[in-house]
């Protein structure tokens, strides 16, 4: 019964993902874009391209890039991201226009 249960939450996930900005409740306040992608790659189970998905994710309006890098990474630190709230509500309620 659980499996069907979640089968059911991750589909409707998914449908939701390709009208609706997701995340904005699954991440924290600031996050790195690859975390972001990350999260829309488990939710669709495929890997997204890195600089498509950047694209397509700015172009929606609903992320702000801040001044600030993840501290403490091996490599070169991404920009820390957050969502704009107002932004974000309004594609809730209007949709996005497009899929993944």
């Amino acid at each position: 019964d659980h499996n069907n249960i979640l089968n059911k939450a991750l589909l409707a996930l998914q449908q939701q993902l390709n009208n609706q900005p997701v995340g904005f409740n699954l991440l924290p306040l600031k996050f790195t874009m690859p975390e972001l992608q990350k999260l829309y790659e488990t939710i669709l189970n495929k890997t997204l391209d890195r600089r498509n998905f950047q694209r397509k994710i700015l172009g929606f309006g609903i992320l702000k890039k801040l001044k600030e890098v993840k501290k403490g990474v091996a490599h070169k630190a991404p920009f820390l991201y957050s969502f704009d709230v107002i932004n974000y509500n309004t594609a809730l309620m209007n949709g996005l226009g497009g899929g993944w």
